[in-house]
C-alpha cells in the first residue's frame, strides 16, 4: 500500500522558515507526481507545489512563488517543501499527495494517495 508520511511542521514567527518532508513508500517514486497541498480551517484544500521526481519537473503555485520551493532526494524517496518568509496566511495543515496526474497539476482530485498532514502555524 502507498504510504506518505509528512514531517517538519511546527510553529514559527512571521518571516521565519520551515522545511517539510514527505517520505513515500509503496509506489514507484519516479513514476508519480508528488504534490504539496494545504488546508486552512474553513477553506478549500489548495495546491502549493508539485514535482515529478527524477524528471526535473517542478511547479510552484503563484500564491507562494518566490517564498516556497520543492525538491527531492531520490535515494530516500523523499520530497521537501522549503518555506521561507512565512506569513500568518500560510497557517494550515500541509499534506503531501501522490498520483499519476496531468503535467504540473495541483488539482487535489487528481491525486490518489494522501498523507495525514502536518500542522504549520505562523504567528507572532
Amino acid at each position: 500500500a502507498v504510504q506518505l508520511v509528512e514531517s517538519g511542521g511546527g510553529s514559527v514567527q512571521p518571516g521565519g522558515s520551515l522545511r517539510l518532508s514527505c517520505v513515500a513508500s509503496g509506489l514507484i517514486f519516479n513514476s508519480n507526481w508528488i504534490g504539496w497541498f494545504r488546508q486552512a480551517p474553513g477553506k478549500e484544500r489548495e495546491g502549493v507545489a508539485a514535482i515529478y521526481p527524477g524528471g526535473f519537473s517542478t511547479y510552484v503555485a503563484d500564491s507562494v512563488k518566490g517564498r516556497f520551493s520543492i525538491s527531492e532526494d531520490n535515494a530516500k524517496n523523499t520530497v521537501f517543501l522549503q518555506m521561507n518568509n512565512l506569513e500568518p496566511e500560510d497557517t494550515a495543515v500541509y499534506y503531501c499527495a501522490a498520483g499519476k496526474v496531468r503535467f504540473n497539476s495541483l488539482s487535489p482530485r487528481e491525486y490518489s494517495s494522501w498523507g495525514q498532514g502536518t500542522q504549520v502555524t505562523v504567528s507572532a
